[in-house]
């Protein structure tokens, strides 16, 4: 795959691939890294996701994780979800030789969720920003125990009108259930980031360095 990657200091010993949303590009993320101000040096990777058409834009394409076939949940487009679950597993294999931590926004968060909780090897941490838990009712059976107890951030606009703070709600509370270790926020935002949320995902990420 094609990313943007970035590395903030020589000899980094952590990886963090990012995500983007639905349309955007691995480039979308980039300008976060400076405002982050990392004590240690760090190897972002921002994968461009592949173009496909997308239903709720009228099968037009772009760039994005998988199909949406209508706003606010429904059915999901659970082989595409699973198609891009491989392409980050092989992103993980990739930076193997570092510790881990997976992000994503929006429809990136959704497969961050999708493969992390899911993988049998080791992550470090897990960014899932303004988004949901997919294929929810197959997490029980699929889950992986290895990375049952990695810390999970989960940021939330209250003012999201794409992906509701109810659904959102739902995906934290599912995996709470599940004892999952999320750490909830919620913003004054749309769908989108805010200063607020790039201070408190610089906090969690200075945490697992």
């Amino acid at each position: 795959m094609e990313s943007v990657e970035i590395e903030t200091g020589p000899q980094p010993t952590t990886a963090v691939i990012w995500l983007h949303g639905l349309g955007a590009d691995g480039h979308d993320f980039e300008p976060i890294v400076p405002e982050l101000r990392l004590p240690k040096p760090v190897r972002f990777v921002f994968p461009h996701a592949p173009i496909r058409p997308v239903t709720i834009n009228q099968g037009m394409r772009m760039r994005a994780w998988y199909d949406i076939f209508q706003f606010g949940g429904g059915a999901e487009d659970e082989a595409g979800i699973r198609a891009s679950q491989k392409l980050l597993e092989q992103l993980v294999e990739a930076e193997k030789a570092k510790k881990i931590i997976l992000a994503g926004f929006s429809q990136g968060g959704a497969i961050v969720l999708q493969t992390a909780l899911r993988y049998p090897e080791r992550l470090a941490g897990v960014m899932a920003l303004s988004t949901y838990l997919p294929i929810a009712s197959k997490l029980a059976a699929e889950r992986h125990g290895t990375n049952q107890d990695i810390p999970i951030f989960m940021g939330h606009g209250k003012f999201d009108d794409l992906i509701s703070i109810d659904r959102a709600r739902q995906s934290r509370d599912l995996l709470k259930g599940m004892n999952y270790n999320i750490e909830w926020h919620e913003y004054p935002m749309p769908h989108s980031v805010c200063a607020e949320e790039i201070r408190d995902i610089a906090q969690f990420l200075v945490r697992i360095l």
